[in-house]
């Protein structure tokens, strides 16, 4: 039977300076003043539409992603949050987090953030190597990565998040074990750490970058894991490490099956409907000046989810966290028994892709390196 799950709030900022060549985000570069007075006033606009959705709930994180939100003012930020705090209200421990650029225009806005309510910064390096930056498209260099890490704990922020990503063009083993020791020497109390991957629809999928040989990859994947782990920083999700009590509670109810509202061009959001036994999903309007054009509601898509696909998406989500996810939240967040799955998870068992805990459904080490293959499954 479906009980709501916790609710977050996701907030699209979609424009940049720079289209990073391999970004398939929808972002925009902005080639003029962005127009952010009217953009927040159809944010609100956006969220109101969406209170039918809350059910009751308070907000447990707010996640201002983008395109780069720092371009955003303070003000505008507070704004947003006031009006979220009293449409919807907040749980007394909400994350607030703020995706922030390193350029030197975000950086001064950092204290401004954190006045307006953003407890928590994510902050995209990709890389302290100035040559990995200029291939990989980036505004910034390494010192203003540096000073922007300096620049947020001064403005008060103790939480905060370092994007590094690895398997970089012509990267050697040195330069990506380098990156990840600055990381971990600034401080950061959650590290998101991946891999370049080439996708469709951006610059890097029509004019492809020579990457490192998978096992280059692999060598730099295994160093890197145990280097963060060395520092106390537990892996809980693929491309995500944390130190003790810093999980991004926004992730985590991504993983774990909950609800979002997402407001923004592009926004997308997850809806569970007990009385009518449906989870939906919707995306917004994508292009920016479409959504700002918008009269009525900005919804561009909406559709629940299949039963007979119900399972794959919330073993697809749960499965990402290393610890797994809690057997109970299965038909209270899907809405289906247990039983529909057992004959999957026990056969996945016995071919060691799955463990055995009592409590959660969990990878092991061998299905968490092929989980491709196990979610195939279901």
């Amino acid at each position: 039977m479906l009980s709501l799950p916790p609710l977050s709030l996701y907030v699209h900022i979609p424009w940049c300076i720079k289209k990073c060549p391999y970004c398939d985000f929808n972002s925009h570069q902005a080639t003029t003043t962005i127009p952010e007075q009217a953009y927040v006033q159809a944010l609100v606009n956006d969220l109101e539409a969406d209170l039918a959705w809350v059910q009751g709930r308070t907000l447990q994180s707010i996640f201002f992603g983008g395109g780069t939100p720092s371009l955003l003012s303070g003000a505008a930020i507070a704004e947003i949050l006031n009006t979220a705090e009293k449409l919807i209200g907040f749980d007394p421990a909400i994350e607030i987090t703020l995706e922030a650029n390193p350029g030197t225009a975000e950086q001064q806005k950092f204290a401004d953030f954190h006045s307006a309510g953003v407890n928590r910064l994510s902050i995209g390096v990709q890389s302290f190597n100035d040559q990995q930056l200029q291939q990989l498209g980036r505004i910034h260099n390494g010192k203003d990565a540096l000073k922007a890490i300096d620049t947020a704990k001064t403005a008060g922020f103790n939480n905060f998040n370092i994007d590094l990503m690895h398997g970089l063009p012509a990267q050697t083993m040195a330069q990506a074990e380098a990156d990840i020791e600055l990381a971990i020497q600034t401080g950061a109390q959650h590290i998101s750490w991946y891999q370049l991957t080439i996708e469709p629809n951006t610059e890097f999928y029509s004019r492809p970058p020579l990457l490192p040989s998978d096992d280059h990859l692999a060598d730099i994947q295994n160093i890197g894991s145990q280097k963060l782990q060395h520092a106390c920083f537990s892996q809980y999700e693929v491309s995500a490490f944390a130190l003790d009590g810093q999980r991004s509670k926004h992730n985590m109810n991504y993983w774990q099956f909950g609800d979002y509202l997402g407001i923004g061009a592009g926004a997308h959001g997850k809806v569970t409907l007990p009385e009518l036994n449906q989870v939906l999903r919707s995306s917004k309007t994508r292009q920016p000046d479409h959504y700002l054009a918008r009269t009525e509601s900005a919804v561009a898509q909406q559709q629940s989810i299949a039963h007979e696909q119900m399972a794959l998406e919330f073993m697809m989500n749960g499965l990402r966290l290393r610890d797994g996810i809690p057997i109970m939240y299965f038909p209270h967040r899907t809405g289906l028994p247990t039983s529909a799955v057992q004959t999957q998870v026990e056969e996945l068992q016995r071919s060691g892709l799955m463990a055995t805990d009592v409590d959660n459904y969990r990878a092991t080490d061998l299905g968490y390196q092929f989980l491709n293959t196990l979610l195939q499954k279901f």
